[in-house]
């Protein structure tokens, strides 16, 4: 059986390089999308290979221009036969805290663009391959509690495009089912600086009074969800949003310190 392979958008660092060795671990050949960390996807790619015996590219490209997806899927299709996987990683965030009324439009579209519709821009340049193949993985990325559509202070634009895609995921979930494709998104807790590319091992001896489970959350809590989601025997689960938060009530954390 040949080995899967995956598109993984923002995949040079963070919670994505873990995500990446995650896949590559389990035998899946990846394509590491990055936008400007050219070097950091290049060391990753000849790491996975070496390391991995997979075969491993990376495909420099703004998701947040339509043109620019269609480069890269066709770029991906010289040196695969398939995309099976996507996990839409990348997602534009503005650290400043800025009230609604203080997004000039450039920023606004930005964070909309990178975080809602670049998932469309993949999709529908992808979905039409995977139906021919009866299969396929899209695993979104959000933020606890976003299938309610909470109110984010200071996080106007991203709480909005997050809370539009975790609805595009469940409908493409329901529209894609005949199809052998999946759609769910995992939403990762505070996860913070060098935790996100870090091993669960590496937090058992860490305390954070903060978690209730005591502990920091790391890259790897998420990755083997998404490993998990993306896996041939996983076709049951669909449409799910599935928070990796510790316990911990993010969104609350921000009010309570405001406060």
């Amino acid at each position: 059986m040949e080995n899967k392979t995956a598109l993984i958008t923002g995949g040079a660092a963070g919670i994505g390089r873990r995500t990446a060795q995650q896949l590559a671990a389990e035998g899946v050949n990846m394509i590491i999308n990055y936008r400007n960390s050219k070097n950091e996807a290049e060391e990753l790619a000849a790491y996975l290979t070496e390391k991995y015996n997979t075969r491993n590219i990376c495909i420099q490209g703004d998701i947040t221009d339509y043109e620019a997806c269609g480069q890269i899927v066709s770029q991906a299709l010289k040196e695969f036969p398939a995309i099976d996987i996507v996990v839409h990683n990348a997602g534009p965030y503005i650290s400043e805290r800025k009230r609604m009324g203080e997004y000039n439009i450039d920023e606004w579209n930005y964070i909309i663009n990178g975080n809602l519709n670049a998932v469309f821009y993949l999709s529908n340049l992808i979905i039409p391959l995977m139906r021919k193949r009866k299969w396929g993985r899209i695993i979104t990325i959000g933020f606890d509690r976003v299938e309610s559509a909470p109110g984010w202070i200071y996080r106007s634009a991203f709480a909005a495009a997050k809370s539009g895609l975790a609805s595009l995921t469940k409908t493409i979930a329901l529209e894609e089912a005949e199809n052998g494709i999946t759609a769910n998104m995992v939403c990762p807790g505070d996860i913070v600086g060098e935790w996100k590319e870090k091993a669960i091992e590496d937090s058992l001896h860490t305390v954070d009074s903060t978690v209730p489970v005591g502990r920091p959350g790391t890259g790897q809590d998420v990755s083997r969800v998404i490993s998990f989601l993306a896996n041939d025997q996983s076709g049951f689960i669909t449409g799910s949003i599935i928070p990796i938060t510790g316990g911990k009530d993010v969104l609350g954390k921000i009010y309570r310190e405001k406060s």
